[in-house]
């Protein structure tokens, strides 16, 4: 029996994932310790990629324009659930706006793309997060407590509050090395071969911690609100996706390397920091990492298929 090639890496990926929540439920891992392990990937491992997807990258500053596109695929869709869900109830606006836009890329859908389009496809996911980390480690926050006058019972409102923000996108180490490596890159500043060599082991590991900890973080839903819930923020999610995918595939004017990595940037999973930033606005927390596992399996099955019929090996 003949088997595509091109289904190696999700396949292994997916059986991290099912490792890690086995290794949880047999008492292997502890329920907080994949903490421990999404510190070593946000502030280790996944810096040590992005140096290595960068490194020899020759400067082209017409690709810089998906740093923006970026940031509006993250909020047009939040901004669009708020004018469709007036009628719903508070806590339910708040999931469904900080939960359909964004994505998690720099833990999940760079390991995969730099494994099916090589460094170049990695360097194109890395703008493209640039402008999506700009929503994802903050701004999704800022909006929705703006727009829905949530009260998060935090004494640094106003001025205080952009300044917690901003610190924040200052203190965030996957950020500050997107923006040091966008930064090089457009003064045409090579990173030394060196640096690259000894980030290259480290960079390695990342993808399999990041799989290791999505499954380590799964819990199956017992309630039906939670299935129904998730099935509304999950198809919301494949709907935007889907019109992303080809406005970004078929309306841009970009080479067909660069539209085949965008559109499936796109189908990337929930953010890792929604349900943090859900939680902190009076949401359901643990529904939001319900949907993060959810979309996660899902968007697996979805970027393999797409590379499969681009004829990607």
């Amino acid at each position: 029996m003949n088997f595509n090639p091109v289904f190696y890496r999700p396949i292994s990926f997916f059986l991290i994932i099912c490792a890690g929540y086995l290794l949880k439920k047999k008492g292997f891992f502890g329920k907080t310790d994949y903490k421990v392990i999404s510190k070593m990937v946000l502030n280790i491992t996944l810096p040590a990629a992005v140096i290595c997807t960068f490194a020899g990258f020759e400067r082209d500053l017409s690709l810089f324009v998906i740093v923006f596109l970026g940031f509006l695929c993250s909020l047009i869709p939040m901004l669009a659930v708020y004018m469709v869900s007036g009628k719903e109830e508070k806590h339910r606006r708040i999931f469904s706006m900080i939960n359909t836009s964004g994505y998690a890329i720099g833990s999940f859908t760079l390991p995969l793309v730099q494994g099916f389009f090589g460094a170049y496809g990695g360097v194109i996911t890395c703008m493209f997060d640039t402008g999506n980390a700009v929503m994802m480690t903050g701004g999704s926050y800022a909006l929705t407590t703006t727009l829905l006058k949530v009260d998060t019972g935090e004494n640094n409102r106003g001025k205080g509050q952009w300044l917690e923000i901003l610190k924040k996108f200052i203190t965030s180490v996957p950020f500050d090395t997107y923006m040091l490596m966008l930064i090089l890159s457009a003064c045409n500043i090579r990173i030394p071969e060196a640096v690259a060599s000894l980030a290259a082991p480290i960079s390695a590991s990342n993808p399999y911690l990041a799989m290791m900890v999505v499954g380590m973080m799964y819990e199956p839903a017992k309630d039906a609100s939670y299935r129904k819930d998730t099935l509304v923020v999950i198809l919301r999610r494949l709907v935007f996706a889907s019109i992303f995918a080809l406005l970004l595939y078929y309306g841009t004017p970009f080479p067909l390397e660069v539209r085949r990595v965008l559109a499936v940037v796109v189908f990337s999973p929930v953010s890792t920091l929604a349900p943090i930033y859900t939680e902190r606005c009076h949401g359901d927390g643990s529904l939001s990492s319900y949907a993060n596992a959810i979309s996660i399996i899902l968007s697996l099955l979805i970027i393999s298929v797409l590379v499969y019929f681009m004829g990607v090996s």
